[in-house]
């Protein structure tokens, strides 16, 4: 059994965080506004868990504190994080108002993905954010080890992937299972688009 890499604060939400993606937060409930507090005192960053159906998701990642864009006159703030490393739940300790837990920090198995798969990937994920009208990316500044959590990160993909793709230990299988689901949901982007590009050419705004 893995050895515990440390006691980390946890932030359940409905929501994944992948590693390398921005998560910008409202803290307003009295139990997250004092474990942020200390998070932003101390430098240290917290652990988000995805929440679903009453249970908390074991692998999580840890999230960063880049910015306190504004606190309230209540104490609630307003933050900009960044997704860092991937960890697993081993111990949970609630003797605190907000959960805290022992934590195993996730590793990648090696190898890396092949440049035809790099290129089909960033094909699709271009392809798809063209259909969204927005700018497709460069890989030149992203981590080639996590270029599987950027596009991933980058599009409102469903959540059950994201967590699947999170608990995945190699970056060539999860650049596959990431061009795999580009595959997928691509023919009902283009659809929905037509559909839009249709209606939106019939009859006259009154």
């Amino acid at each position: 059994m893995p050895v515990p890499n440390g006691l980390l604060s946890l932030f359940p939400l409905d929501t994944v965080l992948l590693p390398s993606a921005r998560l910008p937060l409202h803290v307003f409930e009295p139990r997250y506004k004092e474990m942020i507090g200390e998070c932003l005192e101390r430098k240290q960053p917290f652990g988000v868990l995805r929440a679903k159906d009453g249970e908390v998701a074991e692998i999580g990642c840890t999230a960063e504190i880049l910015n306190l864009v504004k606190k309230y006159e209540d104490g609630r703030m307003d933050i900009i994080t960044q997704g860092r490393q991937r960890f697993e739940v081993m111990q949970v300790h609630p003797e605190r108002s907000f959960l805290q837990a022992e934590v195993f920090y996730l590793r990648d198995d090696p190898g890396s993905a092949t440049p035809e798969e790099v290129s089909r990937a960033m094909e699709l994920h271009g392809e798809i954010m063209k259909l969204a009208g927005s700018e497709p990316e460069g890989v030149s500044d992203v981590n080639q080890q996590e270029l599987s959590f950027h596009l991933a990160g980058s599009l409102p993909l469903d959540l059950d992937f994201k967590q699947t793709l999170l608990g995945m230990k190699s970056e060539p299988e999860r650049l596959q299972a990431v061009i795999s689901f580009f595959e997928n949901i691509l023919p009902n982007v283009r659809r929905t688009l037509h559909v839009r590009r249709k209606a939106g050419g019939n009859g006259h705004a009154s």
